[in-house]
């Protein structure tokens, strides 16, 4: 897994980076950018009309064209008022539609990592990334970008109007600009690291938050609530703590400013008195502008602080996005079959399900040993494999290489007799069905999750699964059948009714490899019988894969591999590893023992 270092800086508040999100919505902004310099131009003319009205109606005396200026100040004004509409409405557009694409973009890169970066992260981690940063980059690329227009358009404006009016008098006011340029290198720095930390605090709550919702039968069978709360406080303390800091640094910076800018607005009042003695409504509409530079000034203090604290947003973000899997497809093998988002299904060779392993040496990557080493092994198209070990002892590293999560350090993982690098990742994938220890369902309906095996099963294809894994007779008892919900992540069925849609659902899929990670492990000793029993049919005309931890079911294998301490250590069929009275041997009978005794007590 390769990213980007945690601590660069990112040049311009990081904002070429979301450009290329910009860019299918240029007409958006570019209407938005118009009718907002279009109504800072009204904005700019109020003052001149306060001249006009100062020195004509006033100064001359005379009301002749009193209904034209009324009528024109009146359609200036609802000029206005149109053009702020429309600038409101297409940055409300923008917002929503740059942070839907943010987040597409994020999830569906998500899609593509593998699993070393889901181990390295934690749930919180990247759903601040996918959720927090975006929805501040979104605001930045079409509020912030809005109030640009017209804060900047009316201090350009103002600034050319008050050199044109007054050119030494618009020079003493700009000579401030140097001290806010000093003072902005001054607090720039320090408001980006503080912000890394709030943003970092930020993810490790929503981490909290999570597993506070997700384990909360957990939390409440440990007794644990007290911690858990405590470990929250604690986390949100910090954050307090960090965010006062934060607005300490953000609140000197503003008055810091705040003083330079009436330093500004004093000079114009000390000096332009001088106006006044020639012409009142000059006078007037020299402090009408002066007076609302004042709120562009104040604007850019606040908008440079929002984008030091939106630069750290768009680094978190960029970080995910240039984040790189440690199992790519190389540029030949997409042309060929495709990605995961456009395969060429066309391609697409049959699989039979060969697998070799040839010399292959495997290291984790955030390991420091190999795990496997010069490891060679052919497994047959229709062969049983089982890999035993105790709990911890590394079972599901040659499934992992199998399955293409990881890829061999050295050496090669060949299906079908070729290296499965010279085949898409989705390729291999669409041809294994992957029954997992801890089964997870996705919120919806019975019905949706089979059909995620399989999306063009028919009604019988269905129920065929399920009758095949004694599964119906959880359908028939749920109210809806097929249609019942199972709650989110299939909470509203048993641990052992999940593992049997889970197996329904991977037989579905007709897969030529069937990679079953201790299926039977976390069910009753009855639906383990059911498993068992299709286990034995399903795995004909098919290359199964079986992580097991009670030894009893897999004694018919075609060939049992022994872990230990991550690596295979014996190898061979049960009869065979009995006799040889090693590591397998000693785990066998101990079960043997554990599960009589078990039985003894339980028949007492």
């Amino acid at each position: 897994m390769t990213s980007v270092n945690e601590k660069r800086s990112l040049p311009f508040f990081g904002v070429g980076k979301v450009l290329p999100y910009m860019k299918k919505y240029r007409k958006t902004l570019l209407i938005m950018i118009l009718c907002g310099l279009m109504s800072t131009g009204v904005d700019l003319l109020i003052p001149q009309f306060q001249r006009y009205s100062l020195n004509h109606f006033i100064g001359g005396a005379t009301l002749d064209t009193l209904p034209w200026f009324i009528l024109i100040y009146v359609i200036a004004i609802s000029m206005t008022g149109i053009m702020n509409y429309i600038s409101c409405s297409y940055a409300m557009r923008t917002e929503v539609c740059v942070n839907r694409d943010l987040r597409n973009a994020a999830f569906s890169h998500l899609q593509t990592l593998s699993f070393s970066y889901f181990n390295q992260n934690s749930v919180g981690y990247i759903h601040a990334r996918v959720i927090s940063d975006t929805s501040r980059i979104g605001s930045l690329v079409s509020w912030s970008l809005m109030d640009s227009v017209w804060h900047l358009s009316y201090l350009v404006g103002a600034v050319v109007v008050m050199l044109a009016v007054n050119a030494r008098l618009a020079l003493m006011v700009m000579a401030i600009l140097p001290l806010i340029v000093i003072l902005f290198s001054f607090f720039q720095a320090r408001l980006i690291k503080v912000n890394r930390e709030v943003r970092e605090l930020n993810s490790r709550i929503t981490s909290d938050f999570n597993e506070g919702i997700t384990g909360a039968k957990t939390i409440k069978t440990l007794v644990i609530e007290n911690k858990m709360a405590k470990d929250f406080v604690n986390d949100t303390g910090a954050m307090r703590k960090k965010s006062v800091r934060v607005s300490h640094l953000r609140g000197m910076f503003s008055a810091t400013l705040n003083v330079a800018s009436s330093l500004a607005l004093a000079i114009v009042l000390w000096q332009g008195g001088y106006i006044a003695e020639n012409e009142v409504g000059t006078f007037s509409m020299f402090m009408n502008y002066a007076q609302g530079m004042m709120e562009p000034v104040r604007w850019l203090i606040d908008a440079i602080s929002d984008l030091i604290t939106t630069q750290v947003n768009i680094e978190r973000f960029s970080r995910l996005m240039e984040t790189q899997s440690d199992v790519t497809d190389t540029p030949q093998v997409l042309e060929k079959y495709g990605d995961s988002f456009n395969p060429k299904r066309e391609n697409w060779e049959e699989i039979q399900g060969d697998i070799e392993f040839r010399n292959v040496d495997f290291m984790y990557p955030d390991g420091d040993e190999y795990v496997l080493e010069n490891f060679s092994l052919k497994i047959p198209f229709g062969s049983n494999i089982a890999i035993v070990g105790e709990t911890g002892a590394g079972k599901s590293t040659l499934v992992n290489l199998v399955c293409r999560f990881f890829e061999p350090t050295k050496g090669q993982v060949l299906i079908d007799g070729r290296d499965a690098r010279e085949r898409s990742q989705l390729w291999l994938h669409s041809a294994i069905g992957y029954v997992l220890q801890t089964p997870h369902l996705f919120s919806g309906t019975i019905r949706e999750n089979l059909l995620y095996g399989n999306p063009n099963a028919t009604e019988e294809e269905i129920w065929r699964a399920l009758k095949l894994v004694s599964a119906e007779e959880v359908v028939n008892k749920m109210e809806k059948g097929l249609d019942s919900d199972v709650g989110e992540g299939g909470d509203m069925l048993s641990t052992g009714e999940k593992q049997l849609i889970s197996f329904a659902r991977a037989i579905l899929a007709d897969p030529r490899i069937l990679v079953l990670d201790e299926a039977t492990a976390s069910v009753d000793t009855l639906t383990e019988q059911k498993i068992q029993s299709a286990i034995e049919t399903i795995i004909k005309g098919r290359t199964s894969l079986v992580i097991a931890h009670r030894l009893s079911t897999v004694k018919n294998a075609d060939l049992i591999l022994v872990v230990r301490d991550g690596k295979i250590i014996e190898q061979g069929k049960h009869t065979e590893l009995l006799k040889a009275r090693g590591h397998y041997y000693s785990l066998y009978t101990r079960q043997y023992e554990e599960e009589a005794t078990s039985s003894l007590f339980a028949n007492a």
